[in-house]
């Protein structure tokens, strides 16, 4: 790969994981204190609006615990509420304020595709933001869910971490209080702050008109401006993606400088990563989560040297006649199609892939117009299941589902009944945490094959042959993992993708949500089992080893001939010229 990478390449990839793991610790804490009401620095400032909240919603933060059912039922009838207003608001746009550029309401199949995507904190887009929102959709609309969505995430993680520590227990949180925390203490400030140091690089943030500009050439030119800054801080560190431009953050209202190019990819991981140390935290073993943050990151580090190793050797057809035969194979400059130069090839495969192994689903390039196996790695980390640090609370409760199925094989593989944190793992555990692992590859699979197979779904194809197929594959593997990221170059926007794209959002945010609290229930009533010498330890290089091996290999058996059907032939032809 070194032949591959520039030295200045290693070193902005060695700078951004510095960064990220150098937070986790400082906020990951932090977080820990919040959620478990623990005073911090942040609450003589706005332990005030907290104590009002719970006063208007009529909840008492000590005493209303709920079960794990009430839990769930309580995130299912907020996320269907937000579902249905922001439905309306997206279909009445037009009657609705701030909409100084006079758009139309939505149709009612774009704003179902619409409203599924940001209240499941996929945020996938089948629109242009410049061209169909008003100011008034972008903001009490999409934002308000960029917050709440993740925060739901947040509580559902929340409460399977209180399975696992409590004993004998009955209730797992209360909802409303998770809630509530997760967007006062945590993402609030943290958007505030972001926000100011993107408006500082020159991202847009007015209420204004368009702007019309008369060029060079003689013409006018309309700019679409906008509150941009404030989305654009939420849609990274609620791993939530939805841009508020078309070109989402390859634009240089959102995007400007390296400088807001770094922090946004900073912010896509950030609150994913240091959850691993909140974890550890509250379940009183820190090895725990470094453990989980060491698989994470094992499976991350080789996956974007690759994608940026595939991007910066190009199309070998297009490569120069060198001296050094060494380096005869590589594309002069590597592949920049698609790609912003300000940002270069090393920044934009870093994003490809930091917003795929999130649920973040952002872009500052085109992914449709990556090498074939370039393009396989935001694809596979896709596949995943969105848990290689994933999205906001969701990314690690998934892995803490594949955790407990290592913890399962394990302990059959030696002979002993599988306990994770002193909790026996038996039959009811393994079948919610199956259900959680196989409903996504079933959306993609069979969406999948949906879409290739109806005249409808093929109409949408634009593209022939293996790219147009890794195109459908693309986006129904975004939309049944929540993230919102595209290849592009299908016509999305269609009342068949709408709804099967819709539909896919859906069943995999709510049926990985509930087999989840399902399980923090049964963990929580149990009892906690003395650690012995016969206990599988769950921190050690062994296990982290294993763990990754069962991620590797349910991914590889799962989804290997939609890949080879894909990008690989799409490589090879590639090769072929």
């Amino acid at each position: 790969m070194s032949q591959f990478i520039t030295g200045n390449g290693w070193l902005q990839l060695a700078l951004y994981m510095a960064v990220l793991l150098a937070c986790v610790v400082p906020l990951g804490g932090y977080m820990a204190r919040v959620f478990q009401g623990e005073k911090t620095f942040m609450s003589p400032v706005l332990g005030w609006l907290e104590k009002l909240t719970y006063t208007i919603c009529g909840v008492d933060p000590d005493k209303d615990d709920m079960s794990w059912k009430d839990y769930a039922i309580a995130t299912m009838v907020f996320s269907a509420i937000a579902f249905i207003v922001l439905y309306f608001i997206l279909v009445f746009q037009n009657l609705l304020p701030f909409n100084p550029q006079k758009l139309p309401g939505l149709t009612p199949d774009l704003s179902f595709n619409t409203a599924a995507s940001f209240v499941t904190n996929t945020n996938w887009q089948a629109y242009g933001g410049e061209t169909t929102m008003s100011y008034f959709s972008q903001m009490v609309g999409l934002t308000v869910q960029n917050f709440i969505s993740p925060a739901v995430g947040l509580a559902v993680l929340v409460a399977l971490i209180r399975g696992l520590s409590r004993k004998e227990s009955t209730g797992i949180g209360n909802f409303w209080v998770d809630m509530v925390r997760a967007n006062i203490y945590v993402l609030l400030p943290l958007a505030l702050i972001v926000a100011i140091l993107l408006g500082s690089q020159g991202v847009v943030q007015t209420f204004d008109a368009y702007v019309t500009a008369h060029t060079l050439q003689g013409i006018d030119q309309t700019i679409a401006v906008g509150p941009a800054a404030s989305q654009v801080a939420i849609k990274q560190l609620g791993t939530n993606g939805g841009g508020f431009f078309n070109v989402n953050s390859a634009h240089p209202l959102e995007n400007p400088t390296p400088l807001a190019n770094f922090i946004e990819v900073l912010s896509i991981l950030l609150i994913p990563a240091a959850l691993c140390y909140t974890f550890g935290v509250m379940v009183k073993d820190k090895r725990q989560g470094w453990s989980i943050l060491a698989a994470m990151t094992i499976i991350f580090v080789p996956l974007l040297i690759f994608c940026v190793a595939m991007e910066q050797g190009g199309n070998p057809n297009f490569a120069a006649l060198h001296i050094d035969q060494m380096a005869s194979h590589l594309q002069p400059g590597g592949n920049m199609e698609g790609k912003e130069t300000r940002f270069g090839i090393t920044n934009s495969a870093l994003w490809a892939s930091a917003t795929t192994a999130a649920s973040n689903g952002s872009v500052n390039s085109m992914h449709d117009s990556y090498t074939p196996l370039g393009g396989m790695v935001p694809l596979l980390l896709m596949k995943f299941g969105e848990i290689i640090y994933g999205g906001v609370g969701s990314g690690l409760y998934g892995m803490l589902v594949m955790v407990i199925l290592t913890v399962f094989i394990a302990g059959l593989m030696v002979g002993r009944t599988p306990e994770y944190l002193g909790k026996k793992i038996q039959s009811f555990e393994i079948k919610m945490a199956s259900i959680a692992m196989l409903v996504p590859g079933i959306l993609v699979l069979i969406g999948t094959a949906i879409a290739v197979m109806t005249k409808d779904g093929q109409a949408g194809i634009y593209n022939p042959g293996a790219h147009g197929f890794s195109e459908v594959l693309y986006a129904v593997t975004s939309a049944g993992n929540n993230n919102g990221s595209a290849f592009a170059g299908l016509s999305a926007n269609t009342p068949f993708y709408n709804s099967l794209l819709g539909i896919c959002m859906l069943f995999s945010r709510f049926w990985i949500i509930i087999p989840t609290l399902a399980l923090a229930g049964a963990l929580a009533a149990k009892k906690t089992v003395p650690e012995s010498a016969g206990t599988l330890p769950t921190h050690n290089v062994l296990f982290i080893a294993t763990l990754v091996g069962v991620i590797v290999i349910v991914t590889v058996l799962t989804y290997v001939p939609t890949l080879a059907l894909g990008p690989v032939v799409e490589h090879f032809n590639m090769i072929k010229g």
